[in-house]
């Protein structure tokens, strides 16, 4: 071998081992995962074989497939989930998938329905430091679930994760606006013990807000905006990632009365858009998107492709879309 090559073989090793990998993190409202159990301190008995939909042991294994079939496309090294009742549910999902085996992170919330957020994660790929559920208060209203934060490491950098399900519109948009208000008042009460110590702390954000980006409880409450260059480390602001899919034909989170909404999303902080430490990668953000995730004719031709309408069983996915971004070290 001449000098050269044996050189030029020399650099191709070196910059193989300093090569570093990304860190893929996505989030996904899973719609209604519940067990076959009727817990007399949930409202959950329409989804056990004696309640309106008659689930079976095989609706709640089709169920659980086709949840593996998109968490398997996505592939990620951190997940958000929504809509899950409780740990057993989110380990059965975690055996369907055999590709990874996720160490789960769940608590109880007080949520009425029982329906509780989740996260899921490669302990190869990320070392979970510490975890709690944050409460949110929402005085004389239904109690909602928790707000579930996460802090860990990744490649030795301190990587701060919030997963999210705001209050829904169920009671109408006027009397739950203030609801959602609260929610994103407890986070960003949160946000700013981290950054009081760390102005150029790394944080993710994700989940199902009930709320589009441009909303008071996003945009105003928590102190989002969706431009990137306005966005400085030391300054409060944050970076809501989902600008590239609002108002786009089909390119929402989740429809209704055929309006797209961007209710799912990603969030950052500051120091993900700077030179140090931990960046999120420009143009990762997407949605897990197929057409067989969408109704592809009828009435609903576009929404996503869901489980459940009412009592009656589509055999589909969910009423929402995953979302997924990469994050690198520099």
């Amino acid at each position: 071998m001449s000098i050269k090559n044996f050189i030029t073989v020399l650099l191709l090793l070196f910059s193989s081992c300093t090569v570093r990998q990304s860190l893929t993190i996505g989030f996904w409202n899973v719609e209604n995962l519940f067990d076959l159990q009727d817990d007399p301190a949930k409202e959950d008995d329409e989804f056990t074989p004696q309640g309106d939909k008659q689930v079976t042991r095989e609706i709640l294994n089709l169920k659980l497939n086709h949840l593996t079939e998109i968490i398997r496309e996505m592939n990620v090294d951190i997940l958000g989930l929504a809509e899950v009742e409780n740990r057993p549910m989110v380990e059965m999902l975690n055996n369907k998938y055999k590709e990874r085996d996720y160490t789960i992170i769940h608590y109880e919330s007080p949520d009425v329905r029982g329906i509780d957020v989740a996260l899921m994660y490669d302990r190869h790929r990320f070392d979970v430091i510490s975890s709690n559920p944050i409460p949110i208060d929402l005085g004389d209203h239904r109690p909602t679930r928790d707000i579930l934060y996460v802090e860990g490491l990744y490649d030795d950098e301190r990587l701060h994760l919030f997963v999210n399900h705001w209050p829904s519109h169920w009671e109408g948009t006027e009397i739950t606006n203030p609801l959602r208000a609260k929610a994103a008042k407890v986070l960003r009460q949160e946000v700013n013990k981290i950054v009081a110590s760390d102005p150029s702390a790394e944080i993710v954000i994700m989940g199902d807000l009930n709320d589009q980006p441009t909303a008071p409880s996003v945009a105003t409450y928590l102190g989002c905006s969706l431009t990137q260059d306005s966005i400085r480390v030391g300054e409060p602001t944050l970076c809501n990632l989902m600008a590239p899919f609002i108002d786009k034909p089909d390119g929402g989170t989740c429809k209704y009365e055929g309006k797209d909404l961007v209710y799912d999303q990603i969030i950052v902080s500051p120091g993900l858009l700077d030179t140090k430490g931990l960046y999120m990668l420009p143009g990762s953000v997407e949605l897990v998107d197929r057409p067989r995730y969408r109704q592809q004719e009828g009435p609903f031709k576009g929404y996503p492709f869901r489980f459940w309408a009412g009592d009656s069983l589509l055999g589909g996915y969910s009423d929402h879309l995953a979302v997924k971004v990469t994050v690198k070290k520099m």
